[in-house]
């Protein structure tokens, strides 16, 4: 008997991958983990039946979440990670010597523990000196927090369940209120291909827009994310993704990378035509 993982992207369009076995399986108080494995991607797991994390494409997202803006600030000394439970955007926060303390907010603590256990590459740097793990709501985490970092990274799940309120025009604010003159606001900002993912990208872009001075949008390929277009919103007081972009300094510091370099940096922000006009309107 086949086993299949399917993910509906639309309700005409569905993503399958033959799974070999079932690992893991729990509901939380907050949502279900599933763990599988499959040949094609390794292992993988879920969320409410959406897929967060593989084997094989993880390092995509995680190197674009994050050295695009060490990238533009390599001076970054403290960051704040909301969300990324499965340790990746940790790892790479932690490949940069200068930073000197990172906050991970992370709702589901099981989340942690699951990825710990079955996902050793992602969860690697999360017993860092560095790293502060906290497992409370980020929403409310980031609202007593003024001139504090100098990069909030929201890792979140999709704009419901729970990440729903990490796509609010408050918290949104709140980010804004807990950086520095100079903050980096980075978050994971949907796909605009299918209707449902575009509307919630336009909706979070539409509420970040109003507090930040600088404000742009990237995009990566993520093959196992609805329809492999997937978009990053990099938002700021201060310093501008390309303009600012120091690619000499970046490169000296050796950090080799799958994904992410700095010619695609400036290329990663030449966004399609029917994506620029979503943006505009």
């Amino acid at each position: 008997m086949e086993l299949w993982y399917t993910e509906q992207h639309t309700e005409n369009v569905r993503f399958s991958i033959k799974v070999e076995k079932e690992i893991h399986t729990e509901q939380t108080e907050f949502q279900r983990i599933d763990v599988l494995e499959a040949k094609e991607f390794g292992k993988f797991f879920t969320l409410d039946g959406l897929m967060m994390v593989t084997e094989k494409d993880e390092f995509i997202y995680h190197d674009m979440i994050v050295h695009v803006p060490m990238a533009t600030n390599p001076n970054i000394k403290k960051v704040l990670v909301i969300g990324a439970g499965d340790g990746g955007t940790i790892r790479e926060l932690t490949r940069y010597k200068t930073i000197e303390k990172i906050d991970m907010v992370e709702i589901d603590e099981r989340v942690v523990e699951v990825c710990k256990e079955y996902f050793p590459q992602t969860a690697c740097k999360l017993d860092d000196p560095r790293v502060n793990i906290f497992f409370e709501d980020g929403l409310r985490f980031v609202r007593n927090k003024e001139n504090e970092y100098d990069l909030i990274i929201v890792d979140s799940t999709d704009p419901f369940g729970p990440g729903e309120g990490l796509f609010t025009k408050e918290f949104y604010g709140n980010c804004y209120k807990a950086l520095k003159e100079d903050g980096i606001l980075v978050n994971q900002h949907e796909s605009p291909y299918y209707d449902f993912h575009a509307r919630a990208m336009k909706d979070a872009h539409k509420k970040i827009v109003g507090f930040f001075p600088v404000i742009r949008v990237y995009q990566a390929h993520i093959p196992t994310y609805p329809s492999g277009h997937w978009l990053f919103g990099f938002a700021s007081k201060k310093y501008d993704p390309i303009k600012d972009l120091d690619a000499d300094a970046w490169n000296k510091l050796g950090i080799k990378t799958k994904y992410y370099n700095t010619d695609l940096h400036v290329g990663c922000f030449a966004l399609p035509n029917y994506v620029l006009e979503m943006l505009e309107n």
